[in-house]
């Protein structure tokens, strides 16, 4: 939301600068994003009026221009702006003037005839981005005034980062009704006088949706003059507030939404056809938008119709075949009050957000109709004419939101707040705000007026009132509460420390949203099936996320886009999954991403690229924090999202902890992700119930090693094997490695051969070379018959 200060002040006019302006405002809630000047710095410019316009003797696109500045003697100014004419009214730079970029203004000769200052574009003088042509005033504009003051450009536009509960403040009297409370002011804004028909025609309404419009306002002008011009002043306050003027019709509409925060809308009244039907839409009906994007709509959609089908898409946008144009002459406006629950989503299902669905979506006084077509009638009499007919309306007074009665307790007050307001100041609070008290037996009985919609219970009121008495007088206190201290389990697996090892190993966190969308979704994890979002933030955020790879590919995409070409990210957060009868299941998960060389580039280690043992490193790292590192293992499996030749299943003790492997070559080409992509997922739930390290004295006797030279399968992983050894090798045996693995010539192309080291030690006693071979034939034996591994000869 953007506003002008110059024009918030001629509604409340409180006598402090616009630095502590801002910060009232900040403080109330209404957080201040940014602060900017409306116009460029420039001086030196006055109003001129162009007296004759020849053209150059030698330049067939410049002209020759005579100017009346207000200096007694007319300016000869050189122009090449082609819509330059005589008797128009100017913004003149007159020598020694500065433009904005410190452009100094000096006597100057174009092709040999010498000018005496230069007529200025809007975007010269820093009030829009670019222009075609010089900037042309209205004849009344007074020749020889400064244009800086004249046009009020000692202004600052405004913009308001709103709460979507603070939909009252999306306009200029909600914002000016702000400052007013604060600063103890009444508003002294416009009076809107009702404007008196001169027809009696009216257009006829059918409105069947009451429960989603129970307000619906409209009113035919005819005759309009379609050759006027909005006039410079609401141009430029439209301007000033973020939107472009357009046509008189269009402008006056968009001045009365900034103005009182109620949408409007104008129809060609000769487009129409029949009465004005305010009704849901048929499945899969037609509707062409005033963007010229045609639309099929659902029957939940609430929409504006006459008899040839829907023209309007209710609260949202208009529709093409009714879009008010040029040769325009009767118009009718429509003003309405559309429930928030009719709107919301609406919009954003059909890839669309409206500054309309914006102020609809949070909630409209549904007392402001009338007042806002009476504002729009009268501004567009008074610049183009026409003959309004009486305002026309339709309301179902059950229908309308009923403004709720709320309880306020003054025990309660000093409870949330932390401090002892005065009854007098807490009515005086209230009442600013435009609440009315009634006394109760236990305090006031507070009616909230119908622009309000997030005033709903005692809590609400008593957050008003600290709101408007001040944060910052809230005095700082010790607060006391009885605590129960718990130290957690030193068992438990500690996610902080997880962290802090993935950081050490060369890996940023990321947080990415929890929310995905159906093609990435059915990339990643098709057999999975995810939970859809009944009101999304947009279609590419319409599924709940049921793995974090989703985030974490995406944010790779983004940084190879932006040539960082070495990628380690890790995630945690929540996956969703519906599972059965337990309804949406949340997880805690981690999960991370590898992409590129496992090093940073440097002059002393050649270049190596990231591959399936890097990641399972890192993630050995961290599965070692638990103190059962053994209890976990990796099974070879399939996941959709991953190369079925590179891809594992992480399991503790048989139960599925997580996956680990390369990225699908198909998933990576519709990513435009390299292949060599690596990830690797975890339930936390999983890591649970560690072990706490203990110490153990150590033997004061001789270790001894001995290399076993094993043929098995091919398909038997090393960790079978090490498992099996440790297994059968009693308490003596202290570790059982695969140091080596072959495969090739003179071995049968079925097996491989895996070279295992164990190392026996005792706590009490030197191992003879008896007890060593009794280990090693228990060993043996068990890999044979678990295994079928034999010697190698």
């Amino acid at each position: 939301m953007r506003l002008s200060e110059a024009w918030l002040r001629e509604w409340v006019d409180p006598p402090i600068d616009t630095q502590t302006l801002t910060d009232q405002l900040s403080m109330a809630g209404l957080e201040v994003d940014a602060l900017a000047p409306v116009a460029g710095e420039f001086t030196g410019v006055v109003i001129g009026r162009v007296l004759s316009v020849d053209p150059h003797p030698d330049a067939a696109k410049l002209r020759l221009c005579q100017v009346d500045a207000g200096q007694g003697a007319p300016l000869q100014i050189i122009c090449g702006a082609a819509n330059v004419a005589a008797g128009q009214q100017v913004p003149v730079a007159v020598i020694g003037a500065r433009l904005p970029g410190d452009f100094k203004i000096k006597k100057a000769k174009l092709r040999g005839v010498e000018s005496f200052g230069m007529i200025c574009s809007a975007s010269e003088l820093g009030l829009a981005e670019s222009s075609e042509g010089i900037l042309v005033l209205p004849e009344h504009a007074p020749v020889g005034d400064d244009f800086r003051a004249w046009m009020g450009l000692d202004d600052h536009s405004i913009e308001l980062d709103l709460t979507p509960d603070r939909g009252d403040c999306l306009s200029l009297a909600g914002v000016a009704r702000e400052v007013g409370v604060i600063n103890r002011l009444p508003l002294s804004g416009p009076t809107f006088d009702p404007v008196a028909p001169a027809s009696d025609e009216r257009w006829p309404l059918e409105i069947s949706a009451t429960d989603a419009c129970p307000h619906y306002v409209c009113r035919l002008v005819r005759d309009i003059d379609s050759k006027a011009q909005t006039p410079l002043w609401m141009q430029e306050r439209l301007r000033r507030c973020g939107l472009r003027p357009i046509s008189p019709v269009v402008d006056v509409t968009n001045y009365v939404l900034l103005e009182l925060g109620q949408p409007l809308h104008a129809f060609d009244a000769e487009r129409l056809t029949g009465a004005v039907q305010v009704r849901l839409a048929r499945d899969g009906e037609p509707l062409t938008l005033l963007n010229d994007e045609q639309i099929k709509l659902q029957p939940d959609t609430l929409v504006i119709a006459d008899d040839s089908g829907a023209i309007a898409l209710a609260g949202v946008m208009g529709g093409a075949s009714t879009a008010v144009s040029e040769s325009t002459r009767h118009i009718l406006f429509e003003s309405a009050f559309f429930t928030p629950q009719a709107v919301a989503g609406r919009a954003r299902r059909y890839g669309l957000h409206t500054d309309a669905s914006h102020r609809f979506e949070r909630g409209v006084d549904p007392e402001l109709q009338v007042r806002a077509i009476e504002r729009a009638t009268s501004l567009l009499l008074d610049i183009a004419g026409g003959t309004p007919g009486p305002v026309v309306a339709a309301r179902s007074e059950s229908e309308l939101p009923q403004r709720p009665s709320i309880s306020l307790r003054p025990d309660r007050i000093p409870r949330l707040l932390g401090i002892e307001l005065q009854t007098t100041e807490v009515e005086d609070i209230l009442t600013r705000l435009g609440l009315q008290l009634a006394p109760a037996a236990d305090g006031w009985q507070v009616q909230v007026p119908g622009h309000r919609f997030d005033l709903r219970r005692e809590a609400d009121l008593i957050a008003e009132l600290g709101r408007i008495y001040g944060y910052d007088r809230i005095p700082r206190s010790q607060s006391q509460s009885a605590t129960r201290m718990s130290a957690p389990r030193e068992a438990d697996f500690d996610l902080d420390q997880a962290r802090a090892r993935l950081v050490g190993n060369g890996y940023f966190e990321a947080v990415t949203y929890s929310f995905i969308s159906p093609a990435q979704q059915a990339l990643i994890d098709p057999e999975t099936q995810a939970l859809a979002l009944s009101n999304p933030i947009s279609a590419e955020l319409s599924v709940m996320r049921t793995s974090l790879w989703p985030g974490l590919l995406q944010t790779a995409q983004q940084n190879l886009a932006r040539q960082q070409n070495r990628v380690r990210l890790f995630e945690t957060g929540l996956r969703f999954r519906v599972e059965g009868e337990q309804g949406l299941l949340q997880e805690p998960m981690l999960a991370a991403l590898g992409i590129g060389d496992v090093m940073p580039e440097q002059w002393g280690m050649a270049a190596q690229p990231v591959d399936f043992h890097h990641m399972k490193n890192d993630l050995h790292s961290l599965l070692a924090l638990t103190g059962r590192a053994p209890e976990f293992s990796l099974v070879t499996g399939a996941h959709p999202a991953l190369h079925p030749g590179q891809c594992a299943r992480i399991e503790r003790a048989g139960a599925e902890l997580g996956w680990i492997g390369m990225l699908h070559p198909g998933v990576a080409k519709a990513l435009d992700l390299p292949d060599a992509t690596y990830l690797f997922e975890l339930r936390l739930a999983g890591l649970a119930d560690g072990a706490v390290p203990n110490f153990s004295p150590l033997s004061k006797f001789p270790s001894i090693r001995r290399d076993l030279a094993l043929l098995v399968d091919r398909s038997t992983p090393c960790a079978a094997i090490e498992a099996a050894a440790r297994a059968a090798g009693g308490d003596w045996l202290r570790e059982a490695l695969v140091f080596d693995v072959y495969a090739g010539e003179k071995i049968d192309s079925e097996r491989k051969s895996v070279a295992l080291g164990l190392i026996l030690q005792a706590s009490s006693q030197t191992l003879t070379d008896q007890d060593v071979e009794t280990t090693v034939t228990r060993v043996l034996n068990r890999l044979k018959q678990d295994l079928g591994a034999r010697l190698r000869s």
